[in-house]
């Protein structure tokens, strides 16, 4: 099966000035002073604090327990600080509490026009309301990802999306209207026609997780189709770490043929940040006051190291606001080469801060692992086993190769090559299994590729 080579575009960004206007929403906003941020968002911070907590049933008794009944006494960033914490399972006992929709609602219900709900993979899924204005805001957040990333008019986004409650990327297709490109769904496709249809609209941008554009080249090769050769200049990418893991990124890239981005958000927060020209993730600070606490103590993070807290300025219908992240993130506040001043992630999204592995003593995280076994062309697939023995943890990483194409022995090679890799990435010796093509899940939404086995 062939199609026809889409049309021939440099990837975003190659080729324009860092600082061109052209990948900023707001070049002033974007590059202004730390000092000037700072204050201008204690100007957004303080009113959206205020008609909450005249109004938010969930943040009036929260910050009342505490010793707060009137949030408008706070006067500074240290007497936001005090303010207590929010994490997905508070917000999950809430809307049992109060079914269905919980009680962080700051206005009456005829107010909301928008339902979406977290994606369920660690527990029961959350529902989430916004107002008109607070899909706005969500669609202005994902301007910043577009603009940054080169898309605009003239640009075809396909969305390998299913489009279900899920919110995923329905920002983001709302947003690819809002700059001018033409944005095409995907959703109710298996992945063969997306394929299909994503070659004969001859879209430049492909817009899905990390893990389903790896799946999507791989059925394309398995029917002789050269993704690369497709015109798609840009991948966007959301729900795993993937497109900041380097290897992942690599493969990617080279799978499609153009850049890669990152995207991070969540549910519960907003759309947060994006990747610029210079190929860094920013966090949008206009949008979002940002924090980085010792998730054992809760304390400020002395090396800008540890779990990523966020407070969003834009959704007061129904806000987060010193809400736990569960990120593991190393905060940057440098200018850029880019131009920007908004913190940005050195390496992205290092990993989820409960995802942490203790092996035999050691600290794994998974995304390092993704990036040891991205390095082999030969693996399509991965698996992470935990098993329990007393108070020991083991960890084996199940791979799959298609040992018919690459024969027994250079499969045999490559798992002793992948035990050493991880040996030096982990500081541990982790046992590596290969199993046959086809045989490990693939994933259209965020992976699981954790398993604990009893």
């Amino acid at each position: 099966m062939t199609f026809a080579p889409g049309p021939e575009r440099s990837p975003a960004g190659t080729g324009s000035r860092l600082d061109d206007p052209a990948l900023f929403v707001d070049p002033t906003l974007e590059s202004m002073s730390r000092e000037d941020l700072v204050a201008y968002q204690w100007q957004r911070l303080g009113p959206m604090l205020a008609r909450v907590g005249d109004s938010n049933p969930f943040y009036r008794a929260k910050w009342a327990a505490v010793g707060v009944p009137d949030v408008r006494a706070i006067r500074d960033w240290e007497g936001f600080r005090r303010l207590p914490l929010t994490d997905k399972a508070e917000l999950s006992r809430d809307q049992d509490a109060h079914p269905v929709f919980g009680s962080n609602l700051t206005y009456p219900l005829a107010r909301y026009v928008r339902l979406h709900q977290t994606s369920g993979t660690t527990g029961r899924p959350l529902r989430y309301l916004d107002t008109v204005e607070s899909w706005e805001w969500w669609i202005r957040c994902w301007l910043f990802v577009y603009r940054a990333a080169g898309v605009g008019p003239g640009d075809r986004v396909f969305f390998a999306f299913s489009f279900g409650p899920f919110i995923g990327f329905w920002a983001g297709f709302d947003a690819a209207r809002r700059i001018g490109a033409l944005a095409i769904p995907g959703g109710g496709l298996d992945t063969m026609l997306r394929i299909r249809m994503l070659a004969e609209t001859q879209a430049t941008a492909l817009v899905c997780t990390p893990s389903y554009a790896l799946r999507l080249a791989e059925v394309a090769r398995e029917r002789g189709i050269d993704t690369a050769s497709l015109g798609v200049r840009v991948t966007i990418h959301a729900g795993e770490p993937g497109a900041s893991i380097p290897a992942t990124k690599r493969r990617i890239e080279a799978a499609w043929g153009g850049r890669c981005i990152d995207h991070t958000g969540m549910t519960e927060v907003g759309a947060t940040g994006f990747t610029c020209a210079a190929g860094e993730v920013h966090l949008n600070e206009s949008e979002f006051v940002l924090e980085v606490l010792d998730p054992l103590t809760d304390t400020i993070a002395p090396a800008g190291e540890g779990e990523l807290v966020i407070t969003n300025l834009g959704r007061d219908g129904s806000p987060a606001i010193r809400y736990r992240s569960g990120d593991r993130v190393r905060l940057i506040q440098s200018r850029c080469a880019c131009g920007r001043t908004f913190a940005r992630l050195a390496g992205g999204i290092l990993g989820r801060v409960d995802d942490m592995l203790v092996v035999r003593g050691m600290n794994v995280f998974p995304s390092v692992i993704e990036d040891v076994v991205r390095q082999f062309d030969a693996i399509d697939e991965f698996q992470l086993e935990v098993r329990r023995r007393a108070a020991m943890t083991d960890l084996r990483v199940v791979v799959e190769i298609d040992e018919p194409r690459w024969g027994a022995a250079r499969v045999g090679q490559i798992l002793d090559a992948l035990r050493e890799q991880l040996h030096l990435a982990c500081g541990i010796r982790i046992e590596a299994a290969a199993v046959g093509a086809g045989a490990l899940p693939r994933f259209q939404l965020k992976a699981k590729r954790v398993v604990h086995i009893d």
